[in-house]
């Protein structure tokens, strides 16, 4: 008669949901780098709540009140937003605005998109990049007054090259017709190389077997561009496209520098005129509704643009 052996029983192997239940030792480094990641979060956090969240509550808060900086503020309910409403300042501001969102965006994406793809198609070479890119890395100020000097309608090295080719001097920044067109332009010529990299990142993401095949199959330049490039570039173009229009509404120095509004209201854009409303006749309330309606256009356009140009959705497979 044989005795069964008592040998301990085999360990039986992990199932595949055993396998998912975290140990403790896993919790805790989970923890050490939620504690962790939120150490390197809290500076920009920090940054976000005392410089953009709470001016903004508080920027809020101020366009329904009547405050000048010398007293204390006052609620006067929707007193501001009526004001605005019935102000034709503020209706030509923004009309001057549009007109230059349109031209500057027009232009500017464009002109971004066209270098984009030469430098994709045709080079990549690191030096033409930064040459692309150089005039970003000046200030709107600086560039600002650069243009200004140039297109001074008396003294500026433009106006006369245009007078030795036999043309009449041209007031860019001084007639009503000219200003913004010259505006935006001259933040056309210090955002589009930006732009342009932005772009070109993008076409780095489509593969190249794209274009070849298409090669093969004899399709032009012309045709690969409207049927691969740009349905591929559609999310990036569309992200660029955002951030432009939000940086185009808000358009400030250049006008400060070069026009000051003028002439006769020409150049006097939303953000130029919600400045002079607050520092110069104090009118922080009525110049915080109009930052409120600013912020409220900006969202609904944001908005429609996500929805129409699909950018959250990207036809690469």
């Amino acid at each position: 008669m044989t005795v069964a052996s008592s040998s301990p029983p085999s360990r039986l192997p992990l199932t595949g949901a055993e396998h998912l239940v975290p140990t403790k030792g896993a919790k805790a480094r989970a923890r050490g780098d939620g504690a962790l990641a939120a150490v390197f979060i809290a500076p920009a956090m920090l940054g976000f709540l005392v410089f953009l969240c709470w001016p903004t509550i508080r920027g809020i808060w101020l366009s329904f009140t009547r405050f000048n900086l010398l007293t204390p503020a006052e609620w006067v309910g929707l007193d501001n937003y009526i004001r605005m409403v019935n102000d034709p300042i503020f209706w030509s501001s923004l009309g001057v605005t549009v007109e230059y969102v349109v031209i500057n965006i027009g232009v500017q994406t464009v002109s971004a998109l066209a270098i984009a793809v030469l430098l994709q198609r045709l080079t990549q070479s690191s030096l033409l990049r930064g040459i692309v890119l150089t005039p970003y890395l000046m200030s709107n100020v600086v560039a600002g007054l650069v243009w200004l000097w140039i297109l001074d309608t008396q003294l500026g090295i433009g106006n006369e090259i245009i007078t030795a080719i036999g043309f009449d001097r041209i007031p860019f920044l001084a007639d009503e017709t000219w200003a913004i067109p010259t505006i935006a332009l001259i933040n056309v010529w210090r955002h589009v190389g930006y732009t342009a990299l932005l772009l070109f990142a993008g076409l780095q993401a489509i593969p190249n077997d794209m274009y070849e095949a298409a090669k093969v199959d004899g399709a032009s330049e012309w045709r690969m561009f409207w049927r691969i490039t740009m349905p591929l570039l559609r999310p990036v173009l569309a992200v660029v496209l955002i951030m432009t229009v939000i940086g185009s509404f808000q358009v400030f120095d250049t006008v400060a520098v070069t026009t000051a509004g003028g002439p006769a209201n020409a150049t006097n854009v939303l953000q130029y005129y919600i400045y002079g409303s607050a520092f110069g006749r104090f009118q922080f309330g009525y110049a915080s509704a109009m930052s409120v309606a600013l912020l409220v256009v900006l969202s609904a356009i944001t908005v429609l643009q996500y929805r129409l140009t699909r950018a959250g959705q990207s036809d690469l497979g």
